[in-house]
């Protein structure tokens, strides 16, 4: 059975932009575990799904693992719609949990691993969760002290048998499930019923749950799977993202096992070493990552060694790549980096660049199944070729913030969301990228984006990676500050600083120039390796600033 003769028609129109119905059709009645268990019957039971040092799994193994993990998430009572807490490496236990969750009618919730013990307390009780299945990395965050005040009964360990100190009843999944059938009939849920949580990062406040819908991963998979990976069984995804991020989980989870493919999983950091001893090892034909991941492994000596002549496609996302890392990929390894963008509350793309048609620098264009437009802060459409406030409308936006009526308010208007991110749109449809909505500072009485500075800075040979922020000066006076490393960190000084500020008036008004330079060997990285920026502003400015 074909994808293409399936129930599922493509609806699409891939003409130009404009304000119209767009998107695909889902069955009524649906059950996301279907992209996973669909392969059993498609005939590729036999047929390797992960590949993972733990251990690789065929679809057949896979399948019975989640099945098992769907029985026991039932023999504890749990009704229709509860949420289960995961806090997991990316390892064949992850896809196995959250699909088995998914088929029983389970609520999946995927958090960062990197989340410390508070906030962890945080997610159970905002969920509700009674139910949570974590690593044995983590399980000292499941103390009595990590649960207390939630409404937390049983903990499931997995990959290990490291119990936490927790009165809590616990459970050891190599052991347990072992007795749990391993087939098992997919709950009949709809295709807009609750199906899976992610959180928000938090940055501008409390973390928010992000609820998606069973048709949600379908929906993507149609949207960026087909149309822009045109990926098929033969295909092998490694996404050095993780799972628990919204672009990770489509690369590992959603496309592949839609697709009938393979991904690889690897339950460590994504140090630069790893990441090229996987690529040698498991041989991808599609690779995911982040403008600083690409920017550290050209970075590292490894990359002289290094071998991606299986990979047909490198994809990044999340932020802008500099031109100056595209180029030097291309030139080291002959691909050119496609670019995109999307969000946890659109789980994935809705703009994207693609093979062949691409700008650098671009975001670029609105994926088929989805609708896109600029406004002024006011909510009216800006004219032709004017900067704007992004809205994107796509059937696999999520409906709501859980239990955040003021936040769901704000962000999510009769089917589309704002995004609360500038862009601008060519002539040509191509989206490019211009800040946040409230990122406009005032600098010397001139009004000045920072990101537009960093982007200018990023392009100077002897920078490694930087990032521009406004800062509010002693005095309350505005100023933009650079924190920059540098590929010769022995070159940090006052001579390098006017050199770079004097790159950036010559490239861009004078005006502009970063009046503040401060040298990092490393940037501080968020848990899903973009830049920390909230980070970097709290740092104290030089008292002889």
């Amino acid at each position: 059975m074909t994808r293409e003769n399936s129930a599922i028609a493509d609806l699409v129109s891939d003409s130009d932009p404009g304000p119209r119905e767009i998107g695909f059709s889902v069955p009524d009645r649906y059950n996301a575990s279907d992209i996973l268990f669909d392969n059993l019957a498609a005939g590729r039971g036999g047929k390797t799904a992960i590949y993972c040092p733990l251990g690789n799994r065929t679809y057949a193994e896979l399948c019975a693992d989640a099945s098992r993990f769907g029985h026991a998430f039932v023999s504890l009572g749990l009704q229709r719609g509860e949420r289960i807490l995961m806090v997991l490496n990316d390892t064949p236990a992850y896809p196995a949990a959250v699909f088995g969750a998914l088929r029983a009618g389970f609520v999946p919730v995927l958090v960062n691993t990197l989340s410390p013990k508070d906030l962890v307390n945080f997610y159970l009780a905002d969920s509700g969760a009674r139910v949570a299945v974590f690593d044995a990395d983590y399980a000292a965050i499941f103390d009595d002290d990590g649960v207390k005040g939630t409404a937390v009964e049983t903990l499931i360990v997995v990959n290990g048998d490291r119990r936490p100190d927790a009165s809590s009843d616990i459970r050891i999944a190599g052991d347990w499930l072992t007795a749990f059938p391993d087939a098992l009939d997919a709950a009949d849920t709809g295709r807009d019923d609750m199906a899976f949580w992610m959180y928000s990062s938090g940055s501008t406040g409390r973390p928010k749950g992000i609820v998606h819908l069973h048709h949600d991963m379908l929906y993507t998979a149609l949207a960026y799977g087909r149309h822009i990976l045109g990926i098929t069984e033969d295909d092998i995804c490694f996404s050095v993202p993780k799972v628990f991020f919204a672009y990770g989980f489509g690369n590992s989870i959603t496309f592949p096992f839609w697709a009938g493919g393979a991904a690889v999983l690897y339950p460590g950091r994504a140090e630069p070493k790893a990441v090229f001893d996987c690529v040698a090892r498991y041989k991808p034909t599609l690779f995911f990552g982040l403008p600083t991941l690409y920017t550290a492994l050209l970075a590292d000596a490894g990359h002289r060694d290094a071998d991606f002549s299986s990979v047909r496609l490198c994809l990044s996302a999340a932020e802008v790549l500099a031109a100056e890392t595209f180029a030097a990929w291309k030139d080291r390894f002959g691909h050119e980096i496609v670019e995109g963008l999307g969000s946890t509350e659109v789980l994935h793309m809705y703009l994207s660049n693609t093979p062949d048609a691409k700008k650098l620098g671009a975001a670029g264009l609105r994926l088929p199944g989805y609708e896109t437009r600029l406004t002024d802060l006011a909510g009216n459409d800006v004219g032709p070729e004017e900067e704007g406030i992004l809205w994107v409308r796509g059937h696999s936006n999520a409906p709501c913030y859980w239990n955040r009526p003021d936040k769901s308010a704000e962000s999510m208007r009769d089917g589309w969301i704002w995004t609360g991110d500038r862009f601008y749109r060519d002539a040509d449809g191509f989206h490019f990228f211009r800040g946040r909505a409230d990122d406009l500072i005032k600098v010397s009485g001139q009004w000045v984006y920072p990101l537009e500075v960093e982007l200018c800075l990023a392009d100077h040979p002897d920078v490694l990676q930087c990032a521009v922020l406004g800062m509010e000066l002693p005095d309350r006076r505005m100023t933009l500050k650079a924190f920059v490393a540098l590929k010769d960190k022995a070159a940090a000084g006052a001579e390098t600083t006017k050199a770079l500020q004097d790159y950036v008036k010559a490239k861009l008004v004078p005006y502009k120039y970063p009046r503040i330079v401060e040298y990092l060997d490393n940037l501080p990285k968020t848990g899903t390796d973009k830049i920390d920026r909230q980070a970097l502003k709290a740092r104290p400015l030089d008292p002889e600033t």
